[in-house]
């Protein structure tokens, strides 16, 4: 296939698969998407559920969750990783919302990536899920599933992010990054396959014998 053939077949089978996108973080408004996106940083999106009814449950809003302790708000999210610095970044991002935005997070990104541990990811995703605005956070795994479809030769999610936003029409964005973690997580995992297992890459690469190596971010 052609690259401009693999974008096409890719898109039509995503679709197909996964004609609805439900945001894989449990959350209640955009505020709590924001810790949960945090939160989910080098952490599953399984693990981080099971943590965050108990740290909403603390504190839902950036008011009560910046009057909370960073150790108490450790200790809820330790099983998460990297729990001290995340805990100092949610108590520090809620007073930084609270003196600055009246308690509201922003929806400019910008503004978001200034947050204590909202790096671009975070903010694309909170920018594309919480207000419809398009973006295409890559991850890790993105990035590795983006090589073995020959969608890109970045060696970097923000070589990546390029490569996919400049191949896809800006209004599939939101949904092709939902997507293709959904894909990735079912068919085309880290384990799962290796550039010749699943359908895509087999559809896009018939000749492929040998695994695809990816280069890392």
């Amino acid at each position: 296939m052609l690259k401009h053939q693999r974008v096409e077949f890719i898109q039509q089978k995503l679709q197909q698969l996964y004609p609805t996108q439900p945001i894989p973080l449990d959350h209640s408004d955009t505020y709590t998407l924001l810790v949960a996106v945090l939160l989910s940083a080098q952490c599953t999106d399984e693990r981080v559920n099971q943590i965050t009814p108990a740290l909403f449950r603390l504190a839902d809003n950036p008011f009560d969750m910046a009057r909370q302790t960073v150790e108490k708000i450790r200790e809820i999210i330790r099983p998460c990783g990297l729990s001290p610095q995340k805990s100092k970044a949610i108590k520090r991002l809620s007073e930084i919302l609270v003196e600055k935005y009246q308690g509201k997070v922003p929806a400019d990104m910008a503004a978001l990536e200034e947050l204590p541990g909202v790096g671009h990811k975070t903010a694309s995703v909170v920018m594309s899920q919480a207000f419809g605005v398009p973006a295409f956070p890559v991850d890790t795994h993105i990035h590795r599933l983006a090589q073995r479809w020959g969608l890109t030769n970045g060696k970097n999610v923000t070589q990546t992010e390029k490569d996919l936003k400049r191949l896809f029409p800006k209004e599939k964005w939101n949904a092709l990054h939902l997507q293709i973690i959904y894909y990735g997580r079912e068919y085309c995992s880290a384990r799962g396959c290796d550039g010749t297992v699943c359908e895509i890459c087999t559809s896009c690469y018939p000749n492929r014998t040998k695994p695809k190596i990816v280069k890392k971010p």
